[in-house]
Parts: C-alpha cells; structure tokens; sequence
C-alpha cells in the first residue's frame, strides 16, 4: 500500500471545494482501496505513545472561531481495534496504550472527508509522543512498515511549513520568500533521501526555524520518510504555499 504525508492546512478545507481538496480526491482515486487507514496527526500530541481502539470513533472538532457548518461536520467512519492492537504488536520499541477517549481530529477527518466520503474504511489514530526528539519518531515509523503489507493506508497529517503567528491574509496566495525557500530545501532533501538532515530540522537555518517554530506539524513527514523504503517511488502534490508561511505540499510514496 502506498504511504500519504499531506499538507491539511486550514479546517475549512474540510469543507470547501478548492484545488487541494481536489488533490486528496484524485490521490484517493488513483491508490488502491485500503483495508484500513492509520493516521498519525499534528493535532493528537501526547506523553507517551496511545492508538485510539473504540469501535466508533468521535468526530473532534478540536478548533473554535469557524463557521457553523464546519461544527456540523460528523466523520463517522468505524474504528479497527484489530488495527489498533497490530499497531501495538508493531512496535516494539515503545509501550503503546490503547485509547478509547480520542476519536477522530480534524487533522484527520478534514482530509478523509473528501478522500473517502462514504466514511467506510476503518480509521485508527496514533499519538505523538511530545516528549520525544524528531529522530525517535522516525524510527519509530520504521516499525509500522509492516502494515502497509496488510493493505493498511498510513497517512501524515501535518504541514512542511507551519507558522500561525506571521500569516498573511492580505494575500493568500503566495508565501513569504523564507517559506517558499524551506518548503523547497524540504522538497530537495526528500527527493535525495537525505532524511538524516530531515530529521536534525533544527540545524538548518534561519528559513527552517521561521518555518518550523514548533515540531507537531512537521512530524507526521518524518513517519512517512521512515515508511519509505529503496523501491518506493515518490510523488509530490499540492505543491504551495499559501497565506505567506502555510505550505499545503503533501508526497505519497509506494
């Protein structure tokens, strides 16, 4: 089964019609129907490693200050805890606890939304573990490389470049000269698999840090980068930046 890193910028996306919600629909149409999908979001952080395992995951609308419609929006896509218990049996080199509060964020849904509109493949969610480094996750991503075997679509759902504070909503269809230049040293990285560097983010200068002021939305890549392996093809889309340091680029491999 292929592996998706993609770029979910704003909620609404869940909702709208625009050419990134085009992107998930044709990437959904044009990889095999998965048995599952495990999806590790920006938006579950985490002390400590938990797999959602309930049989109806929640719908979370884990954001404020949106249109009602968007509230209104129910994924309700069963859960899988045989998933949630082969993810545990996977990874061996942390404790993974199942979890029945979590559910489904917008991380998540807002992408599945469109990608799988029935709501019918299994969703199961894995947390980050915020007390961990970059280089911890990306080995960790390693073990799920299993389930791909099983027919099991793993998705990131994070954005390359991601700074809140500094927007520009006066013109969101271009990005600040920084933005554009770490989303496209991101790119070059990814392409020479160079994921030593990838994961040492830090060390990268001063474009980088402006782009990665905090690590949850840059992490869910390193799990897709520690899914790839040698016969893997790679392919980019939805490729911009938008709204002066939001970048919607999103790769699948397989």
């Amino acid at each position: 089964m292929p592996a998706l890193f993609v770029g979910h910028g704003s909620p609404m996306n869940a909702i709208e019609l625009n050419e990134f919600v085009t992107g998930w629909k044709n990437i959904a149409a044009y990889i095999p129907t998965p048995s599952a999908i495990l999806c590790i979001s920006a938006h579950w952080e985490t002390r400590g490693t938990f797999v959602t395992a309930m049989e109806r995951p929640r719908t979370i609308h884990d954001f404020y200050g949106f249109p009602k419609p968007l509230f209104d929006v129910d994924y309700p896509a069963p859960g899988s805890p045989a998933l949630a218990e082969m993810t545990r049996k996977a990874i061996q080199s942390a404790d993974v606890q199942e979890d029945h509060q979590w559910g489904l964020d917008h991380g998540c849904w807002s992408i599945l939304n469109h990608m799988y509109p029935e709501a019918s493949v299994p969703v199961v969610q894995l947390s980050m573990n915020q007390l961990q480094k970059p280089e911890w996750h990306y080995a960790l991503a390693k073990e799920l490389s299993v389930l791909r075997n099983k027919g099991v679509l793993i998705v990131g759902s994070g954005n390359m470049v991601h700074n809140l504070g500094v927007m520009n909503w006066r013109t969101p269809e271009t990005g600040y000269d920084w933005a554009v230049e770490a989303n496209d040293y991101f790119k070059d990285l990814i392409r020479k698999g160079d994921h030593q560097q990838l994961t040492g983010y830090q060390s990268l200068g001063k474009a980088v840090q402006q782009s990665i002021p905090t690590p949850e939305h840059f992490l869910p890549l390193l799990y897709l980068l520690g899914l790839k392996d040698d016969n893997d093809s790679l392919q980019f889309f939805n490729d911009k930046t938008i709204y002066g340091s939001i970048s919607m680029t999103s790769v699948m491999i397989g």
